[in-house]
This record gives structure tokens, C-alpha cells and sequence, in this order.
């Protein structure tokens, strides 16, 4: 199957060739879907001031210039293109997707090795709402990539190092190992936290034991190595139970944390001094990435050591950067961090490249994430202030979907799936179908609507075909047509359905799954226009045309259910 718009991007900038010189093949055409045809390429209007022309008069040059085209051009108002293509072009295109199991997502030809950075929680502190978009946008990715032949690298870089945990282990030894390992698996972080800073505060002999036990902890002393796994080892199994649910694909051997980069930071500064590229700044050891200044003009540091001899997270980040282009073999990096971190994650790369340990050749991204809003369109938290609990969240939205399935005639069990389904599937999607770095408002009444660009209206999309193919009784793998186009419905599913390996494409390329779930949404709202208007199984419908229709359903769902699935959203087979 071929892309339309890559088609006809191909051919505009062959026309753009032929009309005005080679040196022209490559401008953009600006080929965009059009309400007055299938596409409308802009190109003349851009053009026009270079090539000192009227844009109609460009654009007329562009059209005579079109031939072996499938389909027609017409120029029209001021200078635009309109790009209609034929019945018979759109059906062949079908029906050479319909037969690709990979239903027109090509793989990638020179496989990259991706390094994605996401999800990374603290240690000692519950999952919260905040951690919800950082995990589902890079697992997302994660599953593209995977898609399209890329090798992928999951690095969940967990806060599991670091002065607290001098507290935190002390108060594990003051409670009992068997007490602070069921609190910390039950998702009581805070709880365990808040105890052990509240001792750390008030009890001056508390606090002395706390900081001892960061230097044998520093040391890697093997009783308060010991003590550190119980804790991390529980405080991990707590992070599992959200991802089990979340049904996102990290793992235990994706764990990346800071811990694993602390035999390496002194390491990590000693070179960056020796070289001069890091210098004493106050006491402190700082890099001076060019074009970060300060409020009043002064060059910005990025911190490499503390004045007190101590690292912080430019260290480690240095660290992981090093590891990831050097060890790893990254060939991209992608690091899906809050929007908050947008000038540190600048100034690592920029550190970084002046250290040579991110060349030209490897392309580092900060996939920014923004806040989760509540409906006062502050900061998500429940009603005492605090911030809230993921698990908890899942958990009122799979209440809240089984609530909106009430009314089905499904047994206890199978309600229970479709439910999980359709909750954890309505907030996932709310979140990946609006830009990553932008807020939104966490809403259950419109995430779970069954109309409108929801996670359950595409459910419900994929469901009703197969109910279709159940009445039917026909196995979607065997709707193999063939597709011929009769009716306006039928043609625009089916045009709809040939940009799919665009999409892909594209949200692998800007790292966007929002691009991806606006063309699926799209997509269904086409086969909902198809289904009212192109009966499938009365028994008027010619059996040529039932064939028909049953393969651009088997087509129509093959695109949602792996679209879905590459948004990691769940689909059940029934609603």
C-alpha cells in the first residue's frame, strides 16, 4: 500500500522539477487533506516570491506539469491545488493493504538503536498522577519504535540514591523490616517518608544515625547494602503493581537507576576537569554551556559537584548520557521528562556535546510532559492537598467504566475484563491524544464518554466490527474482498484507512502519539459515517458487495486494534 500523501508529494516535487529545475525537487508541496477535494497542495503560494511569479500562475505551471497522475488537479482561488483522486487508484491501494500484513506501516531501512528514558518514580514515595503521562508517552514510543524496526532501549531511571535513604534505612531498622516492607508495597511512600524526615527533624540522634548511614551507604558496606535492596526491592514491587495495570511494558530489567551510575560520578567529573571543560565555580565544579545566562547576563552553571564534594543530577544525567551514546550505542535519545526540566535537560545536552559525549550523529530529544489539571485548572490533587495516588485513580476509573457497562448482558467475569479495559484504555487515551507538552484537565465524565475523541468511542468502534463479523459468522481473517468502491462512505473509509503507515511514521519521527490517536480517531468516525450508510449483512446487499464490505471491515479493524495497540490502549472484543 503506498500513502497517498507520499505519493502525491513525490509527484508534485517531480512536477516542481520539471516546471522550474532540479533545484526545486525538494521543496515542501504542502500537501494537506482539503474539504474542497481529498488534498490541496499550497506549494505555488510559497513559491511564488522566490520565483517572482503570480502564485496561479505557478500553481497552473505545477498542474500542466502533472501527468501519469491518479487522479485530477484543479487550480483554484488564489494559487492552490486541488487533488482529487480516482475510485480506481484508491481501491487498488485497498486492496494492496488489505493483503499487507503490516497493513502499510513499512519497516524502518536503516534500524536505529533508541534509547528511551521513562517513567523513572522515586524510591520511597508513591506513583502519582504526575507519573502517569511520563509512563505512558515513553511506553508508547517504546512500542512504535519496537514497530517500525527500531532496536529499543526501556531505561526506567528510578531515584533509588541519593542522602534521604540515610533516613529512610534507619527508619526501616527502627520499625522492623517485615512493617516497613508491607508499607512500602502497599504504596504508603509518602506515609514511610514523611515519618522518617519527621524523626530526621526532631530526634538529634536519629539524625546523626541518618548520616552515618549515608557514608557506609556511599561505601556500599554490605549490611547497608543489604538493607538498601529490602527497601528498593519492595518499594519496586509497588511500581510493578501499576504497571501490571497501567499495562505498560517495563520490566525489572529495564531498571536504570541512579544507584547504578555512583561508582562512576568521580569518574565523570575528574575527566570533565582534566580537560578543562568543567571548572571551580564557587567552590562548586561547573560546566558553562554557551547561551545560558542568568537574570542578570552572567553565564549560568550546570553544577557537576556540589561546593561540599557532593553530586547531584546533572552528575548522574552526565553519567547516563555517557552510558547510553558509549555503552548502549544509542543512535537517538529520548527523554520523556516533565516540561519543568525543559532548561537542565538543554543544558545537559549542551554540556554534553562540549564533552563529546553526545556527537552530531546521535540526536537527543526532551520529549517534555505537561501538569495534569484538575477542573479548578490548578494542579491535580485531591481534596486534603495532596497529590494522588495512581493506583488509586486506576482503580475509580475501572469502578467508574464498570458503572458506564452496567447495563450489558455479560457474566460477572467477562464484565470485570471489559472494564478494566475500558477505563485503564479511556485514560490512557485521554492523555495521548492531547500534545505531550501541553496540561489538560483530568475529567472521568469525558474521558469515559462514549461519543467524541475517547478512548471508549474507538473501543467501541473496533467492538461493533466485531459484533459484525460474529452476526456474520465470519472470521475477519478470511474478509479478503475484493474491496470495490461504491458509495461516498465506502471511499472515504477507505482513503482514510491507506494514511495509517503515515501515521505510524509520523509519531515515531516527532515522537507525538497525539498525531497518531487524532488519525485513528479520525478513522472511526469514517467507519461510523460507513456503518449508517452501507449495510453489510441485510440480506438485500448484493454478495459481491458484502464481500466488499467485510474486508474494509476486516481492514478498518486490523488499523484500529494495532493502532491501539501501539498507544498501548486496551481493546476488548466486546462492549
Amino acid at each position: 500500500m503506498t500513502d497517498p500523501q507520499l505519493v502525491l508529494t513525490e509527484r508534485v516535487q517531480q512536477a516542481l522539477g520539471a516546471a522550474f529545475g532540479a533545484e526545486y525537487t525538494d521543496a515542501d508541496p504542502l500537501i494537506r487533506p482539503s474539504q474542497f477535494a481529498d488534498y490541496q497542495a499550497n506549494v505555488a503560494m510559497s513559491l511564488s516570491k522566490r520565483l517572482r511569479r503570480a502564485p496561479r500562475e505557478v500553481a497552473q505551471e505545477i498542474a500542466d506539469r502533472l501527468t501519469d497522475f491518479p487522479g485530477t488537479v484543479e487550480v483554484s482561488g488564489p494559487g492552490f491545488l486541488n487533488i482529487t483522486l480516482s475510485d480506481d487508484w484508491i481501491t487498488a491501494q485497498a486492496n494492496e493493504s488489505l493483503a499487507d500484513p503490516r497493513t502499510g506501516v513499512a519497516l524502518t531501512g536503516s534500524p536505529q538503536t533508541v534509547v528511551i528514558d521513562y517513567s523513572a518514580p522515586n524510591a520511597a514515595k508513591e506513583m502519582h498522577v504526575g507519573h502517569l503521562r511520563t509512563t505512558i508517552v515513553g511506553d508508547a514510543l517504546a512500542r512504535v519504535h519496537e514497530h517500525i524496526g527500531n532496536r529499543v532501549v526501556r531505561q526506567n531511571h528510578l531515584g533509588d540514591w541519593g542522602t534521604p535513604f540515610g533516613m529512610l534505612i534507619e527508619h526501616l531498622l527502627d520499625i522492623g523490616e517485615k512493617a516497613a516492607v508491607a508499607q512500602l508495597e502497599a504504596g504508603e511512600g509518602n506515609a514511610y517518608y514523611q515519618a522518617a524526615r519527621a524523626k530526621f527533624d526532631s530526634d538529634p540522634e536519629f539524625n546523626q544515625r541518618a548520616r552515618s548511614r549515608v557514608v557506609t551507604l556511599q561505601a556500599e558496606e554490605p549490611e547497608t547494602m543489604r538493607l538498601w535492596h529490602i527497601f528498593m526491592n519492595a518499594t519496586v514491587r509497588y511500581f510493578n503493581k501499576v504497571y501490571t495495570q497501567l499495562g505498560v511494558t517495563l520490566t525489572d530489567d529495564d531498571i536504570a537507576g541512579e544507584s547504578m551510575y555512583n561508582p562512576v560520578l568521580a569518574q565523570v567529573c575528574d575527566e570533565l576537569q582534566e580537560r578543562g571543560i568543567a571548572v571551580v565555580s564557587d567552590g562548586a565544579l561547573c560546566v558553562f554551556p554557551p547561551g545560558f545566562t542568568g537574570r542578570e547576563g552572567q553565564p549560568l552553571p550546570f553544577m557537576i559537584r556540589k561546593s561540599d564534594g557532593g553530586y547531584g543530577y546533572a552528575t548522574t544525567d552526565m553519567a547516563t548520557i555517557r552510558y547510553r551514546v558509549q555503552d548502549l550505542k544509542a543512535d537517538r535519545l529520548l527523554y520523556v521528562i516533565g516540561a519543568t526540566q525543559a532548561q537542565h535537560m538543554s543544558m545537559l545536552f549542551a554540556s554534553a556535546k562540549i564533552a563529546g559525549w553526545l556527537p552530531d550523529h546521535v540526536h537527543a530529544e526532551h520529549v517534555q510532559i505537561g501538569s495534569v489539571l484538575g477542573s479548578d485548572g490548578k494542579m491535580f490533587k485531591t481534596r486534603s492537598g495532596e497529590s494522588v495516588k495512581l493506583l488509586e485513580l486506576l482503580n475509580e476509573a475501572e469502578v467508574r467504566a464498570a458503572e458506564v457497562i452496567r447495563d450489558s448482558d455479560y457474566g460477572d467475569e467477562e464484565r470485570r475484563e471489559i472494564a478494566h479495559a475500558v477505563g485503564i484504555g479511556a485514560v490512557k487515551y485521554a492523555d495521548l491524544s492531547v500534545s505531550h507538552d501541553s496540561e489538560y484537565v483530568f475529567d472521568f465524565d469525558r474521558m469515559l464518554a462514549l461519543t467524541g475523541n475517547t478512548g471508549p468511542y474507538l473501543q467501541y468502534a473496533q467492538a461493533r466490527i466485531r459484533s459484525i463479523f460474529r452476526k456474520g459468522e465470519v472470521d475477519p481473517a478470511q474478509a479478503t474482498g475484493p474491496i470495490v468502491i461504491g458509495h461516498p462512505a465506502e471511499r472515504a473509509l477507505a482513503l482514510r484507512l491507506l494514511g495509517f503507515g503515515a501515521a505510524v511514521a509520523e509519531m515515531a519521527e516527532s515522537s507525538a502519539p497525539h498525531k497518531l490517536a487524532a488519525y485513528l480517531f479520525d478513522t472511526a468516525s469514517a467507519f461510523t459515517t460507513f456503518f449508517e450508510n452501507c449495510p453489510v449483512l441485510k440480506s438485500d446487499v448484493d454478495p459481491a458487495v458484502r464481500a466488499s464490505r467485510l474486508a474494509l471491515c476486516a481492514l478498518t479493524l486490523r488499523v484500529l486494534d494495532t493502532g491501539l495497540g501501539l498507544l498501548g490502549v486496551p481493546v476488548p472484543d466486546r462492549m
